[in-house]
This record gives structure tokens, C-alpha cells and sequence, in this order.
């Protein structure tokens, strides 16, 4: 298994990076996990454009897309695999102890590991915890993901995937790795940006591709809600089937069956839409 860091392929055993490196000791860094199949990357042009909002919001230099990209290129070139989780890791470098940010260039990491095929429902959970969406990385796709393991950890604790999120203002906001979305009166909707979700590559196209509307939602929509589904890079969408332990009936629904249909479908025909 080889990995690309900072500028050349190199085997995964000497694969290192500075324990000083600002992403391992304070999160200092930003991600895109991006899905490949038999090789080619899907949405790889919208992936590096959110990893390029997230390292501004950050204060990070601009990532070099063309590096990125062939960066990608040579990783998926050197593991063939059916279907990979092709993971751009970005960090702020090598760093004093402590928040202040050092004067040395950023870390670049591209790795590849095998996945499956996500079954098409799913179990989910919700957690008391909240997304604060008025926070600095609101919105951003940090490395910064503790509040993510604990979340993650209650919901495989419950013998679920996934486990959904409020705001401080309690409006639905997102899961720990996914969007939500729900149907309300045969209609879909998903919460805002505002909400302070992340802007999820899978979401945006659903958007376009299924014609749900963003709606500010209060948490407990997700105990009213005819169906309700994911959608994340590695999921695309996914029914949600039970919920808190909760039956929601046979799944996927119509509306959940036809967004799963037309995302198929288009994702098929246009592998790195713009």
C-alpha cells in the first residue's frame, strides 16, 4: 500500500509525519474523503473546492489542487481496488506545541483504503450532544473530530451507524459524518447551511438532482417524519430504518427510493460533476 506525502508516493511503512505536526497535536487540518470506484474519483473537482473553503476558514494556505490531483492520480494508480475511501489530509505543518501555528509548509496526505458497499438501509440514533453553528469551524471539514468519535461511539453502543445531531438552538442539523434528510407531507427537506451542517458534497447534488428544499426544522421532526435518509461520499443516500429503536416502517420510501434512484443514475452518467 503506498501513500502520497508531501510530494512523492512512499510505502506506507515509511509513511511519517512530524509528531509536531500541527493536525496530530491540536486538529490543526482539513479532509475530503472522496469515493473511487474501479479507480476514478467521484466529484473529485467539488471535493477540492470545499477542501479549499475549509483550509481558508481555517487560515491555511491554499492547498495546490494540481498537486491534489495528481497526488490522487498516482495513488489510485498504484492500489487497484474495486471500490476505495480515498482520504486528502491537509494540515497546518510542523508547529510549536500549543495553537500558535509554525512558519513551515503544510502537510499533504493522500491515502487509499478498500470499503464496501453501504447495505441501503440503516440504523440510526440520536444524541444529546450539540453543533455549535456559530463556532469557528462551523461548516468546515476539520480534522478536529472528537465530538465525532463520542458521537459515533454512543450510536455503535445502540447497534446503529450513525447518530444525529441538534444545534445549540435545537434545529436539526446533521449526523457526525452525513447529512439528514426528511419528508414532511410527501416533500423533502434538509436542514440549511446556517444550521451549521456541513455543506455535504452527496447533499448539494440531491438538492439539484432530487429538488429538495433547505428548511430550518426543529429536532423533533425526526419523530414526525414520513421517511428520513442519509447521504454522506461513501453512503450516497441511505434509508434510515430504525430510529432510536424506533420501527419507521418499511423503507426505503417512495420519495427516499426515487432520490436513490436518480443519484445512481446521475453519479453513473457524470462521474465528476460540476
Amino acid at each position: 500500500m503506498s501513500i502520497w506525502l508531501d510530494g512523492k508516493l512512499r510505502e506506507a511503512d515509511d509513511a511519517r509525519v512530524s509528531v509536531f505536526d500541527h493536525g496530530l497535536t491540536v486538529g490543526d487540518g482539513v479532509f475530503e474523503t472522496v469515493k473511487a470506484v474501479d479507480g476514478s474519483p467521484f466529484a473529485l473537482t467539488r471535493h477540492l473546492e470545499r477542501l479549499t473553503r475549509s483550509a481558508r476558514g481555517l487560515g491555511l494556505a491554499d492547498p495546490d489542487q494540481d498537486e491534489v490531483r495528481a497526488a490522487c492520480a498516482a495513488v489510485l494508480a498504484d492500489n487497484p481496488m474495486p471500490l476505495g475511501r480515498l482520504r486528502i489530509t491537509y494540515t497546518g505543518g510542523r508547529s510549536p506545541l500549543g495553537s500558535e501555528r509554525g512558519r513551515e509548509h503544510c502537510t499533504l496526505v493522500v491515502a487509499l483504503a478498500e470499503s464496501t458497499p453501504r447495505p441501503s438501509t440503516t440504523a440510526a440514533v440520536t444524541v444529546p450532544w450539540t453543533r455549535n453553528e456559530r463556532g469557528a469551524l462551523a461548516g468546515l471539514k476539520s480534522t478536529s473530530y472528537g465530538e465525532n468519535v463520542v458521537a459515533l461511539a454512543r450510536a455503535h453502543a445502540q447497534q446503529a451507524s450513525e447518530a444525529l445531531l441538534a444545534n445549540t438552538v435545537g434545529a436539526l442539523c446533521e449526523g457526525t459524518g452525513t447529512n439528514v434528510f426528511v419528508v414532511l407531507d410527501g416533500e423533502l427537506h434538509t436542514p440549511p447551511l446556517h444550521s451549521g451542517c456541513l455543506a455535504g458534497i452527496t447533499r448539494a447534488l440531491v438538492l439539484e438532482w432530487a429538488g429538495a428544499k433547505e428548511s430550518d426544522l426543529p429536532f423533533s421532526v425526526l419523530a414526525e417524519a414520513e421517511e428520513v435518509f442519509l447521504t454522506s461520499s461513501l453512503r450516497d443516500v441511505q434509508a434510515v430504518t430504525v430510529l432510536d429503536g424506533r420501527s419507521l416502517g418499511d423503507a426505503p420510501g417512495p420519495v427516499t427510493a426515487e432520490a436513490m434512484r436518480v443519484f445512481e443514475e446521475r453519479s453513473a452518467a457524470d462521474p465528476d460533476p460540476r
